[in-house]
């Protein structure tokens, strides 16, 4: 950190010399590099630990070798300078070392970690995890992570969270997670960047215990998953364990598990209640928009899937809803391998109560599927009017829709259910 003395006068005359070598004495806004002047520091950490709350931290293009903590109200903001407009937070030399426990007292290597904080603004950063250095499942590895704290991420880039190829599997590895024990903080996700992320580009997780979770808006975020491996069945955008949301006008694509069993999502609600997705566009994943009962965790119910753009759902359903009481509407699906929406009767909860009732699924344009709607085997559902297009059957009883001359796969449809992030099953 470079010394900044200020020399004020009185009546002409020095009177005091002040000195801030250590910390920053109020509010202000302070300088990480020396693109600007002002009170400088070397390193993001050196800023945070020296500012009191409320402090404005912007921070000049370069490259940051470190890991951040913050504990209080702060404002970190990437500015340009010159013809750079790049503030990168990169691994340092060494790789990332655990810093954070996560709610349910996993260990984490967080990038940059909020804890225990109101107000929080992280803005205009890039988060690049490579050269992470992580190997092995003990340790989970995040971008930006938020832990019972409020405030926003916006306008970042939040790359390559990504563990070595042979630990892929691993399910770690989260671009922003967003996590909460303690009360509804709210948070807001938007105009963000993120890609190359292992299991889930953008989580919003409460305990799954019956206490809410986190308040999450997530919008206009453009979120890349790594398209078709055998490796990790990753989930774009994932709300679970009674966090709340509403996540409108994410653009989501390329979330595709190859392997058995398990499904990649493009936007996973997974025992999360009164979830509103709308306006997202959503191409080449494997469920598009999925809800899911768990009979541990909780429900999925009461979710609003209105006005989004779907294209190329890979293997299954455009829309499954495993869960009850929910509304598709409006919704404009091409080129779907099962259906275009699913009320979907095979995910138990709250105990071995069954899904796929009381749905409302109507107004739809479904072009090419299988099936335009697979109406399960549950009760009290709306199939409305919906519009098809192109679809080999309108309206399909049961849960599995097989084109003709395809081979049937093996099992219940349920054989490929969506996969969450559980970061308290490791």
């Amino acid at each position: 950190m470079k010394e900044k003395c200020l020399r004020p006068f009185l009546f002409a005359a020095l009177v005091l010399a002040v000195c801030f070598a250590g910390s920053v004495a109020q509010a202000a806004t302070v300088i990480v590099g020396t693109c600007q002047t002002g009170v400088q520091f070397a390193t993001i950490q050196a800023a945070v630990n020296a500012s009191p709350a409320g402090t404005k931290i912007d921070i000049c293009p370069g490259s940051y070798p470190e890991q951040v903590t913050i504990t209080k109200k702060l404002s970190l903001l990437g500015i340009a300078s010159g013809t750079s407009d790049a503030a990168v937070v990169v691994a340092p030399a060494n790789g990332v070392v655990v810093n954070a426990t996560d709610i349910f007292g996993n260990a984490v290597a967080a990038q940059i970690f909020v804890e225990n904080a109101s107000s929080v603004s992280i803005s205009h950063l890039t988060v690049d995890g490579i050269a992470n250095g992580l190997s092995g499942c003990q340790t989970q590895f995040e971008g930006v992570y938020f832990q019972n704290s409020s405030g926003t991420i916006t306008d970042n880039v939040v790359r390559n969270q990504i563990l070595d190829p042979a630990d892929e599997g691993c399910q770690d590895g989260l671009a922003i997670n967003v996590e909460s024990a303690t009360g509804t903080p709210a948070v807001t996700v938007s105009y963000n960047s993120v890609r190359n992320y292992d299991k889930n580009g953008i989580t919003a997780d409460g305990l799954g215990s019956g206490a809410p979770g986190p308040n999450v808006t997530v919008k206009d975020n453009t979120v890349i998953g790594v398209g078709a491996t055998p490796a990790i069945a990753q989930n774009g955008i994932q709300i679970g364990f009674g966090a709340t949301a509403s996540v409108t006008d994410n653009y989501v694509v390329d979330d595709i598990y190859t392997g058995p069993y398990y499904g990649s999502s493009g936007i996973l609600i997974y025992a999360s209640t009164g979830v509103t997705v709308s306006g997202n566009t959503i191409e080449s994943t494997q469920l598009a928009v999925a809800t899911a009962n768990d009979p541990t965790y909780g429900v999925a119910d009461d979710a609003s899937v209105t006005n989004n753009h779907i294209g190329g759902t890979q293997n299954f359903d455009a829309i499954d809803l495993c869960s009850s009481h929910n509304v598709a509407s409006s919704n404009t699906i091409y080129g779907s391998a099962q259906s275009g929406v699913h009320a979907d009767d095979e995910c138990l909860g709250p105990g071995s109560s069954p899904s796929g009732n009381d749905n409302t699924i109507q107004t739809n344009t479904i072009n090419e599927a299988c099936a335009g709607i697979l109406e399960g085997s549950g009760t009290g559902n709306n199939f409305g009017t919906n519009t098809f297009l192109n679809v080999i059957t309108t309206l399909v009883s049961g849960d599995t829709c097989t084109p003709p001359g395809a081979q049937t796969r093996a099992g219940k449809h349920a054989s490929l259910r969506p996969s969450p992030y559980r970061s308290n099953v490791k």
